[in-house]
């Protein structure tokens, strides 16, 4: 999907990374009510899920506990990401909660550093499901070093929540796509209304 809001500043030649791409791929897993199907839902989804995606291991052998700890973290980094759009929903207690996890995620899954003569780079050690895990962390971590970290959102148009790099030249783009943007621009319409309508006296 574009990153371009209803309304938003033109989009800036900002590259999106790898480690942006493997963010995205795993957050962008849940069902969203309006065709999107939940991809955690179980082991053999999860499995299915993973198969498609080489830079997770590829086919893993994986159990419905296994889908259930997917989907916690790929919950809580939703919920970073939703905060990086300003979804005030998602900040005080949910925010902190969506922290904890990750750091406790951080300490189960530890990541090493891999030095060549091309470069270093953050890899997870381990293997199996933790593999998979680490590789998420590891791109997170690699990407939030960047001055673009808060430029990984989560669309404010609910129940969407579809995760975006945002291209805007501000960085001010709050939706996944125009027309999620113009679905909230049309819901406060009719709030307003039914406001407006409520307000007024009658005679």
């Amino acid at each position: 999907m574009s990153s371009a809001a209803a309304g938003s500043p033109k989009l800036s030649p900002r590259t999106v990374t790898p480690a942006v791409e493997t963010v995205l791929a795993f957050v962008n897993t849940r069902a969203d009510g309006s065709g999107r199907q939940e991809l955690f839902g179980d082991g053999d989804s999860f499995a299915a899920w993973l198969a498609e995606y080489d830079e997770f291991g590829g086919e893993t052998v994986v159990t419905d506990a296994d889908a259930a700890a997917a989907r916690e973290l790929r919950d809580a980094l939703v919920t970073v990401l939703l905060a990086h759009s300003g979804d005030e929903e998602s900040l005080g207690e949910p925010l902190q909660r969506a922290e904890r996890h990750l750091r406790r995620a951080g300490s189960l899954y530890p990541l090493a550093t891999v030095v060549t003569a091309g470069g270093v780079e953050l890899a997870s050690p381990q293997a199996g499901v933790e593999r998979v895990f680490g590789t998420v962390l590891a791109a997170v971590t690699t990407f939030a070093q960047s001055s673009d970290w808060g430029r990984i959102k989560a669309c404010r148009n609910p129940p969407c929540h579809f995760g975006f790099f945002d291209r805007t030249r501000n960085g001010g783009g709050l939706y996944c796509s125009p027309g999620c943007g113009s679905q909230v621009s049309m819901r406060n319409y009719r709030q307003r209304q039914r406001q407006g309508s409520q307000a007024t006296p009658r005679t």
